[in-house]
C-alpha cells in the first residue's frame, strides 16, 4: 500500500474511533465543553495533574478515566496530528515483519490502524490501564480484527512471553515528563561527561531501566525497534539515547524529529528513533543540541539594519545563543554570577559590552541559552533584566 492510500484510511481510521481534525482552540474547547460537563472536566484536569507526579497508580486512573466512550474521542482528538506523524511513520518501516508488539499501546488506536493495513502482520498490543484494554479488545472485535490481541500487563512487575520482529514503544518508555534528565557538566558546555552512576539514576528514578530490559529481552536477535520518547530536551535525550546504545540498541537510520501540532500549539518531541541488534551497519549517535540559528553576528550589520525601535539589535533564546556569545572575543565583561542551585543545577548571568553594544547572557547546565543584544541607549532595559534574573535566583 503506497504512503497516500496509508494516509487515507488513517484519516478513515480516526474518523471510525469518533476521533475530529480540528485546528483552532476556540472550536476545540467549545466542543469540549458541549460534550463534557464541568465536574468530568474538572475531575480530569485533577487526575492529570496528579498523573504528572510520576506514580504508576495516578497514571493508570488518567488513563482508565479517558477511556470512557464519551470522553475519549474529545479528549484524543486533540493528537490527532501525532497519530498521523507516528503512525504514517511507523508503518513505513514494517517491511517483511511477522510478529509485531506494540507496547504501551493505549486504547490501540494505531495498533488497530497497524492490524487492518498488515493483515499478514501478527500484532500483540499491551498497556497497565484495565480500562484502556477493555476498550481496545472491544473496537478489534468491531473491526473484526483476527491478527491481533490486547492484554493488560505492567512489564514492570509481570513477564511477556515470546519473540517479536518488530517493538514499537512511542511515549510509553520514558512518561516521566517532569524530570529534567542530566545535566551538562558545566554552564559551559553540553557534554554530559561519562558518568555511570549519574546514568544509572537518570533509567532507575525514570523507569527506563526495567523496561528497555524487558523489551530487548522480547526482541528477536535480527529484529528492529522503533522508538519515539519526548526528549527533545538535550539533558533527556542523552541519557534516553545512552541507554538505548547500552543495551546495543544501533541507529539504522538517522534519528528523525518528530513535529505536530496539538490544536494550535506546535510541539516538539523527542527524534524517532529506528534501532536494530542486528550486524547492520549503523548510524551514529549525535549527542549535540539542535542549533536553530547558528548564524555569526555582524554588528555593524545590526545597527545599519533598519528594525523596529522597540526590538533588540539581536535575540536568541536557543543553544547557538552560545555560538553566537563565543564568538564575542572583544567582549567587555560588565558583571556576572554563576550559582549552583539546590538542584545541582548551574546558572551563568553575564551582563557586558562589545565595542558600543551592550549584551546579556544567560547559560545553565540544562541546556538553556539566551543572548540579547541592545545599543547604548538602551542599556539600561539590559540592567533591569540582570537584576531581575538575579532576584529569580535568590
Amino acid at each position: 500500500m503506497d504512503k497516500d492510500s496509508l494516509r487515507q484510511l488513517l484519516h478513515e481510521h480516526l474518523a471510525w474511533w469518533g476521533l475530529t481534525h480540528v485546528t483552532s482552540d476556540q472550536e476545540y474547547f467549545a466542543w469540549q465543553r458541549q460534550q463534557l460537563s464541568p465536574d468530568e472536566l474538572k475531575q480530569l484536569a485533577f487526575l492529570a495533574e496528579q498523573k504528572r507526579n510520576g506514580d504508576r497508580r495516578d497514571e493508570i486512573a488518567f488513563y482508565d478515566r479517558t477511556a470512557h466512550s464519551r470522553i475519549y474521542p474529545v479528549l484524543y482528538s486533540q493528537r490527532y496530528e501525532y497519530y498521523e506523524a507516528i503512525g504514517l511513520r511507523t508503518m513505513a518501516h514494517f517491511g517483511t515483519a511477522r510478529d509485531l508488539l506494540d507496547f504501551g499501546c493505549g486504547l490501540g488506536i494505531l495498533t488497530t490502524l497497524y492490524a487492518r493495513c498488515f493483515p499478514d502482520l501478527n500484532l500483540v498490543g499491551i498497556d497497565r490501564s484495565p480500562a484502556s484494554i477493555a476498550l481496545a479488545q472491544q473496537q478489534a472485535k468491531k473491526l473484526g480484527l483476527r491478527n491481533l490481541r490486547f492484554l493488560c500487563m505492567d512489564v514492570e512487575t509481570e513477564s511477556l512471553s515470546g519473540s517479536f520482529d518488530m517493538i514499537v514503544a512511542t511515549h510509553a518508555l520514558l512518561q516521566a515528563e517532569q524530570d529534567p534528565g542530566i545535566p551538562s557538566e558545566s554552564w559551559r558546555t553540553f557534554d554530559r561527561g561519562d558518568d555511570p552512576s549519574r546514568q544509572m539514576a537518570f533509567e532507575q528514578r525514570t523507569g527506563l531501566a526495567v523496561r528497555l530490559d524487558r523489551l530487548c529481552q522480547l526482541l528477536h536477535p535480527q529484529g528492529r525497534m522503533i522508538v519515539s520518547e519526548k526528549t527533545r530536551q538535550l539533558a533527556r535525550r542523552v541519557p534516553f539515547q545512552r541507554a538505548l546504545a547500552g543495551r546495543g540498541l544501533q541507529l539504522v537510520q538517522p534519528a528523525d524529529p518528530i513535529r505536530y501540532r496539538i490544536i494550535e500549539e506546535v510541539v516538539e518531541d523527542g527524534p524517532f528513533y529506528v534501532l536494530s541488534k542486528g550486524d547492520q551497519a549503523s548510524v551514529a549517535w549525535d549527542e549535540l543540541p539542535e542549533l536553530d540559528d547558528g548564524t555569526l553576528v555582524n554588528l555593524n550589520a545590526m545597527l545599519e539594519k533598519c528594525r523596529d525601535a522597540n526590538e533588540p539589535l539581536y535575540e536568541n533564546h536557543g543553544p547557538s545563543a552560545q555560538v553566537v556569545w563565543e564568538e564575542l572575543t572583544e567582549r567587555t565583561v560588565i558583571r556576572e554570577l554563576t550559582r549552583e542551585k539546590p538542584d545541582g543545577r548551574q546558572v551563568h548571568v553575564e551582563r557586558g559590552m562589545v565595542d558600543d553594544t551592550h549584551y546579556l547572557y544567560c547559560a545553565n547546565t540544562y541546556d538553556q541559552r539566551q543572548l540579547v543584544m541592545m545599543e547604548e541607549a538602551r542599556a539600561v532595559l539590559l540592567d533591569s533584566y540582570y537584576q531581575e534574573i538575579l532576584r529569580g535566583l535568590a
